[in-house]
C-alpha cells in the first residue's frame, strides 16, 4: 500500500521541471564562466603571436620592459640602457600591459585636472 502511494509521488511531472532546471543552470554556467574563460584565452594568445620588437610590455612578475628581438618562444627585453633580460613568450601578459596603460592613462587626467576638481 505504501509502496503504491510513493512511486504515484514520485511519478507525477517531477521529470520535465527537473530537467529544464538542470539544462537552464547549465546554459547559465555556460555563458557566465566558460565562454568568457575561453574568450579571454584566444586573446591571450593572438596577443602573444602578434608580439613584436618596440613594444612596450609587462611580464607576469611586473618587469615592464621594450622588446628587443623575438625568436621562436623566446623573448629579450629591454629593460634599462642597454639591460637585456631573455625570457619565454608565456611570462608576458597581456592583462598587465593593459593594466599598466590604463594606469597611465588616469594618472594624466588627474594631472590635468588637478587634484580637487
Amino acid at each position: 500500500m505504501y509502496e503504491n502511494l510513493l512511486l504515484q509521488a514520485g511519478g507525477e511531472g517531477g521529470g520535465l521541471p527537473m530537467f529544464i532546471m538542470l539544462m537552464s543552470i547549465l546554459v547559465v554556467f555556460y555563458f557566465f564562466m566558460i565562454r568568457p574563460q575561453t574568450k579571454k584565452q584566444k586573446e591571450q594568445a593572438t596577443f602573444m603571436d602578434s608580439l613584436q620588437k618596440g613594444t612596450e610590455v609587462v611580464t607576469a612578475s611586473g618587469i615592464i620592459g621594450r622588446i628587443n628581438k623575438v625568436e621562436d618562444n623566446i623573448v629579450t627585453l629591454e629593460v634599462g640602457s642597454k639591460t637585456y633580460i631573455r625570457m619565454t613568450r608565456s611570462a608576458i601578459s597581456k592583462e598587465m600591459t593593459e593594466s599598466h596603460l590604463n594606469v597611465d592613462v588616469k594618472e594624466e587626467k588627474t594631472e590635468k585636472k588637478g587634484l580637487f576638481g
